[in-house]
């Protein structure tokens, strides 16, 4: 257990001048507070006051005198500054004066899903295979979006410089304590994927926090542009953030989704919290894909699903059940296809549990998988197969109407963040675009 008297050794030994406290708002944009060193003591003592009040989602003024409280296990001195511009860094969660969590502060929403889990003697670990998109910038620092620069397909070897780059990538994180699996080429030209090693669902959400801040600071290094926007051209396919899941017994770590003597080797625990994910996905998607874009993605870009279905080897499936060697069915888990990289960790992580939570209290009925290919699929059982909602629109219809997503976000999260993202398709309405010009302007 890292503690305050390790951390300030740590910012004497390497003599660190700054230290950012990170924290997010509820759309899961980083929000930062940069200290000076000195200060530093005093923080971990104290926290760190500010001002919540034009936070998106956080407060009204009567409410904006805020606390960050760091977690001191997420210190790690950023292997991009040095000398006098030495920074480290704290994940911090948000408190009110008197100490107590900020019911606005996504992090502390996973936190307290996670300890009702625990009360049921239950530990949610997850994994990420993170997409992304990397596009060189043009003279004036432009990112140049359609450049045909990167013609490497799925699992090729691109060309320097994205070869050094993605070795800058993987060492920057690596000294940062995540540990990766591997990367790859994706099938888009300049797409990407960093999957990330299996740990405890807030580890893994500080994870992918941090690392949108990593891969897009080396890329800026090497003169390009890291973007995770779900779709960012109409030629490009989407970014996913698939997300594999698994419940442990708290105390013994045992992975309680895994049965040898089940189908696909799939406990009844792991059923029900599969049949609970089915039940409520249709509502977590406006946290799991929160933007206008994310729509653009799902169910019209390849291996991006639209159909409220589980299979084994079936990609086109919502929730997909990985293979595991044999022998190893403690690796057993669910793969949900649905999340893209613009999601907030904390707020995704929390929903896929709560409705996974949902499924194994009420002991939620699993339907058969749905291995066949769903374009050639059977039309009676195809016509009864609900499907992902087409926009951000029809997503917050549904997360307005699901009491158990609702209760995971809580009252002042979900009333903020439906009013937030009802304002972002209200926006992206009002819009005319370039297709509509050309389309319409000389024929009418």
């Amino acid at each position: 257990m890292v503690t305050s008297a390790d951390i300030l050794a740590t910012v004497e030994e390497q003599r660190v001048r700054f230290v950012a406290l990170w924290f997010t708002d509820i759309t899961g944009l980083v929000k930062s507070v940069m200290i000076p060193a000195g200060e530093l003591e005093n923080v971990l003592e104290n926290g760190s006051h500010f001002d919540g009040s034009a936070i998106e989602g956080f407060a009204r003024v009567a409410e904006s005198d805020m606390v960050l409280a760091p977690d001191l296990s997420t210190f790690v001195v950023l292997p991009w500054t040095a000398g006098e511009e030495t920074t480290a860094r704290l994940i911090c969660s948000i408190c009110t004066q008197n100490g107590d969590p900020f019911i606005g502060d996504p992090r502390s929403l996973l936190i307290k899903a996670l300890d009702q889990a625990r009360s049921l003697n239950l530990r949610f670990k997850t994994g990420m295979e993170l997409e992304f998109f990397l596009f060189p910038l043009d003279s004036i620092g432009q990112p140049m979006v359609s450049a045909q620069y990167d013609i490497a397909g799925y699992f090729d070897i691109p060309d320097d410089p994205i070869r050094s780059m993605r070795r800058s990538m993987l060492a920057t994180l690596t000294a940062m304590g995540i540990r990766v699996d591997s990367t790859h080429s994706e099938t888009g030209s300049g797409q990407h994927e960093i999957d990330f090693q299996y740990d405890d669902a807030l580890r893994s959400a500080d994870n992918i926090l941090t690392s949108r801040i990593v891969l897009k600071t080396i890329a800026n290094q090497y003169r390009y542009f890291c973007t995770f926007m779900p779709r960012p051209h109409v030629d490009l396919p989407g970014s996913g953030m698939h997300t594999h899941q698994s419940m442990h017994d708290a105390e013994s770590g045992l992975n309680l989704f895994a049965d040898s003597q089940g189908e696909y080797s799939l406990s009844d625990t792991a059923r029900y919290f599969l049949a609970g994910q089915l039940e409520h996905v249709r509502a977590m998607c406006a946290v799991l894909a929160p933007l206008v874009n994310s729509y653009k993605r799902l169910g019209t870009s390849f291996e991006a699903p639209v159909n409220v279905t589980w299979a084994h080897v079936n990609r086109s499936a919502l929730i997909r059940v990985p293979s595991t060697a044999p022998g190893k069915d403690y690796h057993t888990r669910l793969e949900l296809r649905c999340p893209d990289p613009t999601a907030n960790p904390y707020l995704a992580m929390a929903v896929m549990l709560q409705a996974g939570l949902d499924g194994i209290l009420h002991k939620m009925p699993l339907a058969d998988p749905m291995e066949e290919t769903l374009m050639g699929g059977i039309p009676e059982r195809m016509r009864q197969i609900e499907v992902l909602p087409h926009s951000l629109d029809e997503a917050l219809d549904a997360l307005s109407n699901d009491d158990v997503i609702l209760s995971a976000l809580g009252p002042y999260v979900s009333d903020r963040y439906i009013a937030a993202k009802r304002q972002e398709c209200d926006e992206y309405n009002r819009q005319v675009t370039e297709w509509e010009v050309k389309r319409y302007l000389s024929r009418f």
